[in-house]
């Protein structure tokens, strides 16, 4: 089943190419909770932000006014959150393996549809471009797709020898990427479930012997606008896998052959991982960073190794959205804060 993607919101004005200045990314509101923020995601329309927490709720935020709305059902962590591409619905999966179907507009926020997906963690959920399939991942090592309209079972795609951290429909719609815990990337053709190809992302993963685990893994996950690169956040060179010491990198895929076409680092070789990550139309990727150096914001350009310009945040961040208009980032922040920054002169 593939499908045409949807066509842009039209009520969220796209900021002029010329006005967006990463270099000047400043800190424009911020919304405060009392539980650590883990997901956060713009709806399409561009007039909310929403954000998961530890105390298994979803907060909406009202972009003007700052009205706070909570979707209350999860009876664990929601880590992963996507829209329709209308914005009418908001797609939730949590740790307890649920799937939630939320009616983004309304107040109060009753869930639509529960379904129990996966059998523990649900850690990513990605909506498809023409908004007909949600698809899920989780520690079971499986990817799920769904019917969005009534919540049945599509198709279940099986592969994966380890924990699956993230996915991401490609803009085309045609196929699936997902990565696990050893930075294994499958291609899924959608249509038929077919296992179309591997990347290796290895570089985010490592088995340390001493600590007799595995380190690392797929933590984010973006496609640029034209599907022409693949990003994959995490983390790498890891010194001390018990105290996850290592440094934030993303490998950036050539979409057609499948290569790495490079491995993004930062300057000063910061601690941390990197947890969110998202393609700017205006052709640079923002990633956003977490771990013992803190939390940034890092902006690469698609052809180089370091960042062009890096900003230091007030506290270390778990995750990272793009607000339609091209101007506004959100990043959902451990300190119980969910911080807007304005890539615009003030």
């Amino acid at each position: 089943m593939n499908e045409a993607p949807a066509a842009p919101a039209e009520n969220a004005t796209p900021a002029p190419a010329s006005a967006v200045d990463p270099t000047k990314t400043r800190a424009a509101r911020e919304f405060e909770y009392t539980s650590p923020f883990l997901a956060c995601r713009f709806d399409p329309t561009g007039t909310y932000v929403f954000a998961s927490a530890q105390d298994n709720t979803i907060q909406r935020f009202h972009l003007e006014s700052g009205e706070r709305v909570a979707l209350v059902g999860h009876e664990s962590w929601p880590r992963g959150l996507a829209f329709s591409p209308a914005g009418d619905m908001l797609f939730s999966g949590g740790n307890e393996g649920r799937l939630i179907a939320w009616p983004a507009g309304a107040a109060p926020i009753e869930p639509a549809r529960v379904g129990e997906a996966h059998q523990g963690w649900i850690r990513a959920v990605a909506v498809s471009p023409g908004g007909s399939l949600v698809a899920t991942a989780g520690n079971d090592r499986l990817v799920r797709l769904w019917n969005a309209t009534d919540g049945t079972l599509v198709r279940e795609l099986a592969g994966h020898e380890s924990h699956v951290y993230n996915l991401a429909f490609h803009p085309s719609g045609v196929h699936l990427v997902s990565g696990d815990l050893k930075g294994v990337i499958r291609q899924w053709d959608v249509a038929s479930g077919a296992e179309v190809r591997t990347l290796d992302a290895s570089r985010l993963w490592k088995y340390d012997a001493g600590f007799a685990a595995d380190i690392g893994g797929v933590r984010a996950i973006a496609f640029n606008h034209d599907g022409t690169l693949l990003a994959c956040g995490g983390i790498t060179d890891v010194s001390n896998a018990f105290a996850g010491v290592g440094n934030p990198a993303v490998v950036l895929f050539d979409w057609e052959s499948g290569s790495p076409k490079l491995v993004q680092l930062s300057k000063e070789n910061l601690q941390g991982v990197v947890w969110g990550l998202t393609f700017h139309p205006d052709d640079f990727l923002v990633g956003a960073t977490g771990g013992g150096g803190g939390g940034s914001l890092l902006f690469w350009r698609p052809d180089a190794e370091r960042e062009f310009h890096r900003l230091a945040l007030a506290a270390t961040s778990c995750d990272l959205a793009l607000h339609p208009d091209g101007r506004r980032l959100a990043v959902a922040h451990y300190d119980k804060k969910l911080r807007l920054y304005d890539m615009t002169a003030a």
